[in-house]
């Protein structure tokens, strides 16, 4: 989670965002895409040493867990920036409070990914059997070149090469390396890098090549991302799938509610299987939308610092929206990847539903709490801080294993479902959308097993394809590429 508000900091003048993420979060003009910023040019300010130096001194200034960090720790034996960052932190991490949730970053890109979902990509969102060695394809972002050359959600890679004569087989690859030779056989992100691939999709093979390029990914797919549909003894369900919280989701999110809105869809399906996280103020717009019914005084979520900062707490509250709709009964369909913003508005939501919200699918990360940003323009540093923790309006909020062990006990409820990619999202066939149909009309289910990640990675051993170094985009969607 990310907040987007902005102070000075420290005689450095950096600029402080509170932002709201999964990984990441947005500062910056909303609405302009700035262009990415050159590389800054070396000076002794932007030296290893001294850059490690700048990111502990706002570490000890903000960070949550005071109480967690060394007494003292020499920058001395660290190759970089975040390695230095890892042994700060590793007292909360290994408490599993802060799960490499604090980490340095690129202002140019980060920004240009919150304002605009800009990166450098095929366009493509993968994972990984670690059981079989195979590689799927989860989702295709109609904006980037893969979604133009037909690749498209259940295909399967199968081969990968820089030109159509050197194609490796996946196999080959994972037997080399495991993932991170797949991950690596795909190039780095950067414009212009061309692979050839092979996949197969609705039981056809093709061989295809694409170029990187750079766009900007939908939040809100135009094929599936709203979907309405009549359901016995429902009515009209409305379907809403947000794959980032990003400043460009705000206007087609205040669509879907308007659609469903005119179409008398009050049994909601917010579909966030792969989000883990973003803008927290997009996080307070989703709540919005749902809080028709809700009072000026209803509470959407609490912001709590460190005793140090208490001065930043905030409340805040359901704001009238014209697009708002009062749900009669609310599904939110996860995965392992679904972290922070996603999990806030789940949990925002739950006082005044009850056990007429379920959660649906798998167990979520578990990240009630968000990031601050501190910026160092002169080296394009962005340090993200975890500093903040979010409750729901009964003050609750532990949920650092993840929503399903959290919910039940406080009246929600969790059915689990596999997420069968071989369907499109949204597609009530498909089985987490239709479980969570179930889920809505009040039927009855297997409880999510309380370990993150249960179906995905316990039992079949899956996972989002990682980038050995991931930019903005990976870090916020990871599989991307």
């Amino acid at each position: 989670m990310f907040r987007s508000r902005f102070a000075l900091t420290s005689a450095l003048a950096a600029a402080l965002t509170l932002a709201g993420c999964g990984g990441g979060g947005g500062s910056g003009p909303v609405g302009v895409a700035p262009s990415p910023s050159p590389t800054p040019t070396p000076t002794p300010q932007c030296a290893l040493r001294d850059r490690q130096l700048w990111a502990e001194a706002q570490i000890r200034e903000n960070y949550l867990f005071p109480a967690d960090l060394p007494a003292s720790l020499s920058p001395d034996g660290f190759a970089t920036v975040q390695a230095y960052i890892d042994a700060l932190t590793a007292t909360a991490r290994v408490a599993n409070k802060d799960r490499n949730f604090t980490f340095i970053t690129s202002i140019a890109e980060e920004n240009a990914f919150f304002t605009s979902g800009q990166t450098a990509a095929f366009g493509i969102r993968l994972e990984y059997d670690s059981n079989a060695r195979r590689t799927f394809i989860l989702d295709v972002f109609e904006t980037g070149p893969a979604f133009a050359a037909g690749f498209d959600r259940g295909a399967e890679i199968l081969a990968i090469g820089t030109t159509p004569d050197n194609l490796v087989p996946v196999t080959t690859l994972f037997a080399a390396g495991g993932s991170a030779a797949v991950s690596d056989a795909l190039g780095p992100s950067e414009v212009g890098v061309t692979r050839t691939i092979r996949f197969t999709l609705d039981g056809q093979e093709r061989t295809v090549t694409i170029t990187r390029a750079e766009f900007n990914i939908p939040p809100v797919s135009s094929r599936f991302g709203v979907l309405t549909y009549e359901q016995q003894g429902l009515g009209r369900v409305g379907y809403v799938n947000l794959r980032s919280f990003i400043s460009t989701a705000d206007a087609p999110l205040r669509a879907a509610f308007a659609r469903f809105r005119a179409e008398g869809a009050t049994n909601i399906i917010i579909d966030f299987r792969y989000n883990s996280g973003g803008l927290v103020r997009t996080a307070e717009l989703m709540g919005d939308l749902m809080g028709r019914d809700r009072l000026g005084s209803d509470v959407f979520s609490f912001t709590t610092f460190r005793p140090s900062k208490s001065a930043s707490n905030s409340t805040r509250l359901f704001r009238t929206v014209p697009e708002s709709v009062a749900p009669t009964n609310l599904a939110f369909i996860a995965t392992d990847a679904s972290a922070s913003a996603s999990e806030l508005v789940a949990n925002a939501m739950l006082p005044y539903f009850q056990n007429r919200l379920t959660l649906v699918g798998e167990n979520t990360t578990g990240k009630p709490v968000g990031q601050i940003a501190v910026d160092r323009a002169a080296c394009d540093d962005r340090l993200r801080i975890v500093a903040f923790a979010t409750q729901n309006a009964s003050r609750q909020g532990d949920y650092f294993n993840g929503l399903a062990p959290y919910l039940p006990s406080r009246g929600g409820r969790t059915c689990a479902a596999n997420d069968d990619f071989t369907r499109p999202m949204g597609n009530p066939a498909e089985a987490s959308t239709g479980r969570a149909i179930a889920a809505l009309r009040g039927e009855n289910c297997t409880a999510i097993a309380a370990a993150a990640g249960d179906i995905r990675e316990q039992s079949l051993g899956r996972q989002p394809l990682l980038a050995r170094t991931p930019n903005a985009a990976q870090r916020e969607m990871p599989g991307t590429f």
